[in-house]
């Protein structure tokens, strides 16, 4: 059986209303993992900073001994930004590539639209549904009948559509 500390149980699947209180056991490390990155960004940028931007009789009052080129300070920078560009025309590219071509009849519909059934010699199926009696089935409306439809002249509706 459901005890009342274990609300959403099989047995009793509705929660409690009013709903229970939050219980205690929230953690702060979140806060300290923030605290923590902030910082050492912030440390970093600073250290970055120094290496480009003071003179070599500086960083060796300093006691650094050993530091990269001084064109990595411009490069890295460089390099980001390109590889970032580059991302983005990389997937401006892939996406591109998966676009079906405008003849595609891919464009137009796909595998999960529902046309009624043709039956050779049979008229249009969507007249018979024209009746104002009528409720019709669910169908989708194919391309080519909307296009008459909607962009034939007054001179071509008087042809039918049984085709």
């Amino acid at each position: 059986m459901a005890s009342e500390k274990d609300p959403t149980s099989p047995v009793t699947p509705l929660a409690p209303y009013p709903p229970l209180p939050p219980t205690e056991s929230r953690t702060r490390a979140p806060e300290f993992y923030g605290f923590v990155a902030w910082t050492s960004t912030y440390l970093a940028f600073f250290l970055y900073l120094l290496w480009a931007l003071l003179p070599d009789e500086y960083l060796v009052w300093l006691g650094v001994t050993w530091y990269p080129n001084r064109e990595w300070a411009v490069l890295l920078p460089a390099y980001s930004i390109v590889l970032v560009l580059l991302t983005y025309l990389t997937y401006f590219a892939l996406a591109l590539a998966g676009t079906p071509d405008f003849s595609d009849i891919s464009t137009i519909t796909d595998s999960k639209a529902l046309l009624p059934p043709s039956a050779s010699g049979t008229p249009n199926p969507y007249l018979a549904h024209a009746r104002a009696d009528a409720v019709p089935e669910l169908y989708d409306i194919p391309i080519g009948m909307v296009n008459r439809v909607l962009y034939s002249s007054r001179a071509s509706d008087e042809r039918t559509y049984d085709r």
